[in-house]
């Protein structure tokens, strides 16, 4: 390498990875993971977990192992890669969304309450086991969820098509995962579909999966708190003793499947983005979509002459 010359051509980190690559990566992506999660993971950890912690973990590790064949055969990158490294930045968007998704639910369930149009009333005993049993499992269905929505299809396609062509899709993706719960209605579906478009727009902001994590786990813990239906799934929502009661309509209250299909949770998801537009978001390096750090080789002077003899 002569003096001054740099490592890579100006344009070579910018350059897109070849439609058909990015085709074939998604696709087998897709179809490894529901190999996994249909045929292996879920009748193995049902079995073992049952009909709650069993369908989550089987989604994290299905998704979990999905994700790193794909990156170890296309990329040779560490699982970590996909926005999973724990540093001060992570801490701090993981801080970030959980305090806005918490206070987006806060936004959604406390207005009723406060005007009389819901309650929250007791349904048994409250228990610290059952407690921490739940969330924890939930925040393993978070985690699964967000690295199959957001984790390698989602950043192979980022790099390739840009952030509108790849949030929309995967969004409808993540509302469509959605229609098949209990009480899932063509409502409750468009709503979980425009959080899959937040989540998904927070990593496009973030860079890494914790944002999108915290965003989702804090929504989904502060719900079963007050004893209202989480996506329909009727085993957590009293957890805590508590159940929310609704007089108004199901518009309002979003019916069996929850406030996740009211016109709330529509006005909220709106306020979410406009938060997260202007959140002092922590931007991290994505290895997948964010050009190569290029090398820049220091210039030398110019060896002085030898002596004339």
């Amino acid at each position: 390498m002569q003096p001054g010359q740099i490592a890579e051509s100006p344009n070579a980190g910018t350059r897109k990875p070849d439609a058909l690559r990015v085709a074939i990566q998604v696709v087998l992506f897709l179809l490894i993971f529901f190999f996994l999660d249909v045929f292996i993971c879920q009748p193995l950890f049902r079995w073992v977990g049952g009909g709650f912690a069993g369908p989550t973990t089987a989604t994290l590790v299905a998704a979990g192992c999905s994700s790193w064949l794909g990156l170890r055969a296309f990329h040779d990158l560490p699982l970590v890669s996909l926005g999973l490294w724990w540093n001060r930045l992570s801490a701090d968007n993981l801080a970030l969304g959980l305090a806005t998704g918490a206070a987006g639910a806060l936004a959604v369930l406390l207005p009723p309450l406060a005007l009389g149009v819901a309650r929250v009333g007791r349904s048994g005993p409250f228990s610290w086991t059952d407690t921490a049993f739940t969330m924890v499992f939930l925040a393993v269905g978070v985690a699964g969820e967000e690295l199959l929505c957001r984790g390698f299809a989602f950043q192979v396609l980022l790099g390739r098509v840009g952030p509108l062509l790849t949030v929309i899709p995967m969004g409808l993706l993540f509302g469509l995962l959605h229609a098949f719960n209990p009480s899932a209605t063509w409502f409750s579906v468009a709503n979980t579909a425009s959080f899959g478009a937040l989540f998904g727009y927070a990593y496009v902001r973030s860079r890494d999966l914790w944002l999108p994590i915290g965003l989702h786990f804090g929504w989904n813990f502060t719900l079963p708190l007050f004893g209202a239906n989480l996506s329909g799934i009727k085993i957590i929502n009293e957890v805590t003793g508590l159940r929310m009661v609704w007089t108004a309509g199901g518009v309002w209250s979003g019916g069996e499947y929850g406030p996740e299909a009211s016109v709330l949770t529509t006005a909220i998801v709106f306020v979410l983005f406009l938060v997260l537009w202007k959140a002092p978001v922590r931007r991290q390096h994505s290895p997948l979509t964010d050009p190569p750090q290029e090398t820049v080789c220091e210039p030398s002077l110019p060896s002085p002459p030898a002596p004339s003899r």
